[in-house]
């Protein structure tokens, strides 16, 4: 590939990648839209709808057979199953959130996962930290304590979607290249179905379910679940594919940046001095961080 081909690869990757995290920081206002129906019967939706589109998807683009190969291969299954329940409890936690007015609460998780992927890389994977690295994870933790003490409250929220996205990323990295992004999202969903179909029976039984029933503009809304899910995971791979992991780690801020502008400034969420404190603590980490990672990147560069 010539150098002016890889320069509009990397623009295009650069593209990519930053509309899938403008899609996602959007996407508590869009949760909201879909009000009286409830987080349960919302990711219950999420998973069937998303389900459907995949397999559209893969009947478009002719790609059954990477599908069906994946089932030859149980190790790699097996992780799926996991991925599965993992981004279940992501979504359910993240809706939940955006639907009781923690949109500040969500951010913060997406804030924090970064570290959160850096722990785990020394609790799972017996990476050495650098001491950079060491020295963010401790600011993080700082933050934390000042919001659990300050606020008065256990920030269950942020620290459950950074854990369980933290986890799904490390699976996802075990899975490896040999699952695509449509074969995964699809093997995920197929999955979590029998969850999603009990969730509506329940819901149905006791509240009764929203689509069909809050006019034609809601059911649309509802029934599009799917696709708002799919799209952005999509625009990630691809641009995943054709960038930097320094740019991907740069950009990803994009997303929970959003969502705190959402939740303080559109939601009107309170923001007292403690929450401050503690945002501009994990922010400072976040600094921390992606300096020492831009470095050591060119460190590495210049060495090779």
């Amino acid at each position: 590939m010539s150098d002016a081909a890889a320069a509009r690869e990397r623009r295009l990757g650069g593209i990519f990648t930053f509309s899938a995290y403008l899609l996602w920081g959007f996407l508590p206002l869009y949760f909201l839209l879909l009000a009286p129906t409830g987080p349960w019967e919302i990711v219950a939706w999420r998973i069937l709808l998303s389900l459907v589109f995949c397999a559209l998807l893969l009947t478009v683009t002719r790609t059954w057979p990477r599908l069906t190969a994946i089932f030859r291969q149980p190790r790699v299954l097996g992780l799926t199953v996991i991925a599965g329940l993992l981004i279940y409890v992501n979504w359910q936690v993240f809706i939940y959130g955006a639907l009781n007015g923690h949109v500040i609460e969500t951010s913060l998780g997406y804030f924090i996962n970064p570290i959160a992927t850096v722990l785990l890389a020394v609790l799972v994977l017996r990476e050495r930290l650098r001491p950079t690295q060491w020295v963010a994870i401790g600011i993080a933790a700082t933050a934390v304590l000042v919001i659990v003490v300050g606020y008065r409250a256990f920030p269950w929220i942020a620290l459950t979607l950074a854990a369980s996205f933290g986890v799904y990323g490390l699976v996802k990295k075990k899975v490896g290249p040999s699952v695509d992004a449509v074969s995964g999202l699809t093997l995920e969903t197929l999955w979590l179905t029998p969850i999603a179909v009990v969730v509506l029976v329940i819901v149905g039984a006791t509240e009764g379910l929203s689509m069909g029933t809050e006019g034609w503009e809601h059911t649309l809304l509802l029934s599009l679940t799917g696709v708002i899910t799919a799209v952005p995971l999509l625009l990630f791979a691809a641009g995943a594919r054709r960038v930097s992991l320094t740019t991907i780690g740069l950009l990803q801020f994009v997303a929970p940046i959003l969502q705190f502008l959402v939740g303080w400034l559109v939601l009107g969420e309170p923001m007292p001095l403690e929450r401050w404190i503690g945002f501009g603590l994990v922010w400072v980490a976040l600094v921390v961080l992606t300096v020492d990672s831009v470095l050591h990147a060119r460190r590495t560069r210049v060495a090779a």
